[in-house]
């Protein structure tokens, strides 16, 4: 099977020779599902670039240059001389993941005949099911490669104790800490240092818990509130105090067990952390963000979750659906985010 078209190798073959042609297209019935990013955090946080390429540079250039002032007097009949901005290219090369789920179409013919409307096409369910999980796999991918100790130069750790020194900060669980004092001097360091002050907050389920029940966030909201309706904290209320245009709570949960074992259930990202970062609402290769999505539009047709379905062998009475997604999920400015891990 391992070169088979039914696995990720075989897909990905058919495509570069041009010779994949799926029977039936079903993206339009899992565009909505794979869009809402609800209970999600990947697309919220970093924006996703669509590529036309699979693997190709893109163009870094160097904050120093960028920044500096380059303008000279211009001497009487002369020139001054020509500004240089240094740059360098990184690459990014996305991989075809893909999900397959199969119709056994005798047994569907029994259940069609017994059960009722909402159950008369099995693809509706397993295309539901295959951009539920593209959205769990995406920040499972997000989870893995941005939001965890390690990732990021500016790396800091909580501690309950309220002397702080180098790298550590009050955890917020503490009453003691300060958290719209925190994030505004940690925004404005990185405003200092890159020109860009961050505008995304990425919270650990167990850090919006704490922060939500903050005496200093909580006595900047309680007079706002009434009997009828009493003030209580929101992401909204959350990103005006921190003067964020995003906050973001890790809420996704997933099954961490293998199949035939018992379920662990948890969340997807770690519920003690917290990403600050700026990232970009105009995507594009020569503009800067802490990370891109870049996702590949693997058949030319402009979807980046292309749902297709296709019959099986001759004999097995068999239909399959299969989901494709292409991404490289890259760090590609360093400096335009922050960690704090043992935030709670």
């Amino acid at each position: 099977m391992g070169n088979s078209r039914n696995s990720t190798k075989g897909i990905a073959a058919e495509i570069a020779k041009g010779t994949f042609r799926p029977h039936t297209a079903l993206t339009n019935m899992a565009l909505s599902y794979y869009q809402n990013s609800a209970n999600y955090f990947a697309k919220s946080l970093f924006p996703i670039c669509p590529v036309d390429l699979s693997s190709d540079n893109y163009y870094v250039f160097d904050k120093e240059d960028l920044l500096r002032d380059s303008w000279e007097r211009k001497p009487a009949y002369g020139k001054v001389a020509p500004a240089v901005v240094a740059e360098h290219t990184e690459t990014y090369n996305c991989k075809v993941d893909q999900m397959i789920m199969g119709i056994d179409q005798i047994r569907q013919t029994d259940l069609q005949r017994r059960q009722g409307p909402a159950t008369r096409d099995p693809r509706v369910q397993r295309t539901k099911t295959i951009a539920e999980q593209a959205n769990i796999h995406q920040d499972v991918l997000f989870a893995r490669g941005f939001f965890k100790s390690g990732v990021w130069s500016d790396e800091y750790t909580g501690i309950d104790d309220t002397s702080v020194s180098g790298k550590q900060f009050i955890k917020f669980s503490n009453d003691n800490s300060d958290p719209i004092k925190f994030f505004d001097e940690k925004a404005t360091e990185m405003q200092e240092k890159t020109g860009r002050r961050p505008n995304r907050i990425g919270l650990g389920a167990n850090v919006y818990t704490a922060l939500k029940n903050h005496p200093g966030i909580l006595d900047r909201v309680k007079y706002g509130g009434s009997t009828a309706n009493p003030a209580s904290v929101t992401l909204n209320v959350l990103s005006q105090l921190f003067s964020m245009e995003r906050v973001v709570v890790m809420q996704s949960i997933m099954n961490k067990a293998n199949m035939g074992t018992e379920a662990e259930m948890g969340f997807i990202g770690d519920p003690n952390a917290i990403l600050l970062a700026y990232a970009t609402n105009n995507p594009s290769i020569d503009e800067p963000s802490a990370g891109y999505i870049f996702t590949w539009d693997m058949l030319g047709d402009g979807q980046l979750l292309p749902i297709l379905s296709y019959l099986g062998e001759n004999g097995t009475h068999s239909e399959f659906v299969e989901g494709l997604m292409a991404s490289d999920m890259k760090k590609t400015a360093d400096d335009l985010a922050m960690f704090f891990k043992d935030a709670v």
